[in-house]
């Protein structure tokens, strides 16, 4: 018979091993390998049965074996040393308490998704792995962040294949009582609950879990309660799932529920109230909705509290292109807001304008996430250089008359946490170099910019730890690829192949991400003649080790997964090339380190980032890529190749591919096979090696989520204190009256007549400094109004100044009959070849953080700026 419910009936453990619970319960495990060892020698037979998850592991293990370790010296020694360990971790300082200034007291980082740990499948991807990195970077570094999302009951999916290799997707149920998760309870015990309102008098209600990683606390808001009807129990019910008033109120419970859940969980434990609060991505754009409300039930107007808000706000984009924004019909929203719904305080209407994509180029009747996040938030970042150009661009619409390079988005690279994605061979590698205080130190805190001890590790020792990696690939591969084909339906005499399947000797190549279109999975089938030649060289093969998950609403990539298995179940080259299904955290952390080459070959520049070649570079893994996201930015061909790409506006798709598969074949023909077979005197690649030491002295310290985490602090966060603590009610009321004073005058703002004074010497030789001289016209406003600028720079052939610099005029004297100022200063010619210069009038007041805030700009009329003649050649 079928049970009706399941529940996992835990041991009461004995008094010497209660630390162990602790231990499972604080999610610094996933990363610390001596608490995982200790876990292994409980029972290395449940711990391998239960996933490497300690709370399934002390669910299984048999009371017997429990009693037997309570009385085991040795291991109560090793028990009390890691828990001893974490205690140490939980409550010393750490580089945040070193620094100097007055840092944020906490941050709130609010994401739709977390991926800490396969025990806790709450991620579908690279946002959610860069969230869960985030987090554990910041509890190394000591930063006070509270950590906000969803617990979704089915997670993401589960991935299989048929037997013609379509991808299935399972669902399985996830029980918060088998997670490492506790709930957050009020002092009388009861569980404690956020609650948002809903068109027609419903209402839609959370309780929220505990997940500890390491010393920041993640809130996990699960909609699955009895208070609430079946259709709002299933809200939190699938990452990604369900239709747009789904994803609606999946963002309205992230945002404005998750603010709610911040309070509550500040007020129960005593910890810091967040000054700074980050949005990662757009998903959780509502927060700044319920902060504004919680300011206007203080006192304050909606204006003042928008101000307010935007001080202490961090919005973080990962999309570069605009299909990836989560975007909604207007009158959607505007039912779930106001009178009748959440946030009755607020003007509808005001809500709407935060979103709607009211600028040139926008759908007006769509309300759009990203906007609203980038409109309530002082500060914002793309996650590459590259892509913080590419943002700029993207949203220029939303700041009219400016330059695209000075749209106020700025760049933080993404890292990842190394603790997490080294392997343990490399950590001791690097250990037995330096110790391993130190090696830890450089994983997590970095700081430096190289590894220089890397080039003391004898070559042997390298090549030796490269093909160990491999070697650990190839029976992780088999074991997996066997389960897949059970899955699919073949018998066990079917199977003998796979024992052949790899070869720890053989260049490996990895490829594994999720499956959109732009990612271009099936680029190297684009010539399926010169793969299998690459595949099958007598003297220089390759293999290749595929994962990744399609959409389950994308049937476009669930073709290319299926094209892709079907070429890899091809006999003549199954023992080559794999699809592995079901890629997750527990698959990736052994496949980056296995691997000789990473390849990537996204459309460029449609990459964000793309972080798998971070994790991979980490380990001595070579990245084959496009450049676009983090290699455009830190390719250097010491320690990779780039892939050319054929990207201009008027190269056909199809043709484009296959000018860019070509190049891919030529590289591996070429260059990098040749380069992994060729042996020096000594019998080793040492050109090879040699790239191999680079990756790991160079690449390392800049892909570190440390090294990501201290520049957030420094460049953002603090920053955003900052401006949080001067933004007091009156400062805040100042501001808005401002903002709506020059807003309102700012018809009449104009640039009247530019003209360079007789003090000019030696014009159009370098060295030499024009006088320039300004008139004018500021209508309703005052000189400490605005800021007068002259930009000068090179110009192009259609005279665009390009890296322009900006220099303040300043007003000579009062204002004439009819209302005009003069504004001079000097404009130094600095730089050879075309030059030009304009002048401009921005808005200025002390609490804007960058002159393009309000969006508004006056420059020279067409006409006056013939007649001035600003070009100089």
């Amino acid at each position: 018979m079928k049970a009706i419910r399941r529940l996992t009936v835990r041991p009461v453990l004995p008094d010497p091993l209660r630390p162990l619970s602790d231990l499972a319960r604080n999610l610094r495990w996933s990363w610390h390998p001596e608490t995982r060892d200790l876990f292994q020698s409980v029972d290395p037979a449940c711990w391998a049965s239960s996933g490497r998850d300690p709370v399934r592991l002390l669910g299984t293990v048999p009371p017997a074996r429990l009693a037997e370790l309570a009385e085991d010296r040795r291991f109560l020694r090793r028990l009390t040393a890691v828990a001893d360990d974490l205690d140490h971790y939980m409550t010393g300082d750490r580089w945040y308490q070193a620094q100097s200034g007055r840092l944020p007291a906490a941050v709130a980082y609010f994401s739709p998704e977390f991926g800490i740990t396969a025990a806790l499948p709450q991620y579908s991807g690279g946002l959610g792995i860069l969230a869960g990195d985030h987090l554990k970077a910041a509890s190394d570094l000591g930063v006070p962040l509270i950590g906000v999302g969803l617990l979704y009951r089915h997670g993401y999916f589960r991935q299989s294949l048929s037997r013609d290799g379509w991808q299935q997707e399972h669902y399985p149920v996830l029980d918060p009582h088998e997670l490492p998760l506790a709930l957050l309870k009020e002092p009388d015990g009861t569980p404690a609950h956020v609650a948002l309102a809903l068109p027609g008098g419903r209402e839609l209600r959370a309780r929220v879990w505990l997940a500890q990683v390491g010393r920041v606390p993640l809130l996990l808001l699960d909609s699955d309660v009895e208070e609430n009807d079946l259709g709002e129990r299933g809200v939190t019910d699938r990452l990604y799932g369900g239709g747009s008033e789904h994803r609606l109120l999946q963002e309205m419970l992230l945002g404005i529920g998750g603010v709610r859940a911040v309070r509550t969980y500040c007020r129960l434990t005593g910890h810091a109230g967040p000054e700074v609060f980050h949005t990662n991505e757009g998903h959780a754009g509502f927060l700044g909705l319920e902060r504004i409300a919680e300011l206007c039930d203080e006192g304050l107007e909606f204006g003042s509290a928008l101000e307010a808000v935007r001080a202490g706000t961090v919005f973080t984009t990962h999309t570069p292109v605009p299909a990836g924004i989560d975007r909604f019909d207007r009158e959607l929203v505007a039912r779930h807001f106001g009178p009748d719904s959440e946030l009755p305080r607020i003007d509808v209407e005001r809500v709407l304008r935060l979103g709607m994509e009211t600028y040139p180029g926008g759908e007006p009747n769509l309300f759009n996430m990203a906007v609203m996040g980038l409109r309530l938030a002082q500060r914002a970042n793309g996650v590459s250089l590259l892509h913080g150009g590419v943002s700029r661009s993207m949203f220029a619409g939303l700041w009219p008359g400016f330059d695209a390079d000075e749209v106020p988005i700025t760049s933080v690279t993404n890292g990842v946490h190394a603790p997490t994605w080294v392997a343990p061979e490399v950590f001791r590698l690097g250990a037995r170099q330096i110790g391993v205080q130190r090696a830890e130190d450089a994983m997590t805190v970095g700081g430096s910019d190289r590894w220089d001890s890397v080039a003391d590790i004898p070559d042997q020792d390298i090549w030796d730890l490269r093909r160990t990696l491999r070697e650990q690939l190839v029976e992780e591969v088999r074991e997996r690829l066997r389960a897949s084909w059970r899955q699919r339906g073949a018998g066990a005499a079917e199977l003998g192949w796979i024992d052949d399947v790899l070869d720890p000797d053989v260049l490996t190549i990895g490829f594994a991400r999720r499956v959109p279109s732009y990612k271009r999975l099936t680029l190297m089938l684009r010539d399926r003649d010169r793969l299998m030649d690459l595949l099958l060289h007598p003297e220089r093969p390759v293999q290749i080790v595929v994962a990744g998950k399609a959409h389950p609403a994308d049937d476009g990539g669930k073709r290319l997964v299926q094209e892709l298995v079907r070429f890899a179940d091809d006999p003549r080259v199954r023992h080559r090339i794999v699809f592995l299904p079901d890629y997750g955290m527990a698959m990736a952390q052994k496949l980056y380190p296995g691997c000789d080459i990473w390849l990537n070959n996204p459309l460029r520049p449609l990459e964000a980032c793309g972080t798998s070649g971070m994790k991979a570079a980490l380990n001595g893994c070579l990245n084959l890529s496009v450049l676009d996201g983090w290699w455009d930015e830190w390719f250097q061909p010491d320690f990779g190749w780039a892939i050319p790409t054929a990207d201009g506006a008027g190269t056909d798709p199809d043709r484009r591919d296959a000018i860019e598969a070509a190049a891919l074949y030529d590289l591996l023909e070429q260059r990098v096979t040749p380069r992994f077979y060729e042996r020096a005197a000594s019998g080793l690649p040492d050109r090879w090696i040699e790239m191999v030491r680079g990756t790991l002295s160079l690449l390392g310290p800049k892909v570190l989520a440390g090294r990501m985490v201290r520049e957030y602090v420094e460049r953002l966060y603090a920053p955003a204190a900052e401006a949080h603590r001067a933004m007091d009610p009156d400062s805040a009321r100042g501001l808005a009256e401002w903002k709506t004073r020059v807003r309102a005058a700012w018809p009449g703002v104009s640039v009247d007549h530019v003209e360079t004074s007789a003090t000019a010497t030696a014009p159009a030789e370098l060295g030499s400094t024009l006088g320039l001289r300004v008139r004018v016209k500021l209508g309703d406003l005052a000189p400490e109004d605005v800021e007068v600028q002259a930009v000068s720079g090179r110009v192009d052939s259609e005279d665009r100044i390009t890296d322009a610099s900006k220099v303040p005029l300043k007003p000579v004297g009062g204002p004439d009959l009819e209302g005009r100022w003069v504004y001079e200063g000097p404009l130094a010619l600095d730089r050879t070849g075309p030059f030009g210069y304009t002048v401009r009038v921005l808005p200025a007041h002390r609490l804007l953080a960058s002159g393009a805030e309000t969006g508004l700009v006056a420059v020279p009329s067409d006409d006056l700026a013939q007649a001035a003649g600003l070009l100089m050649r």
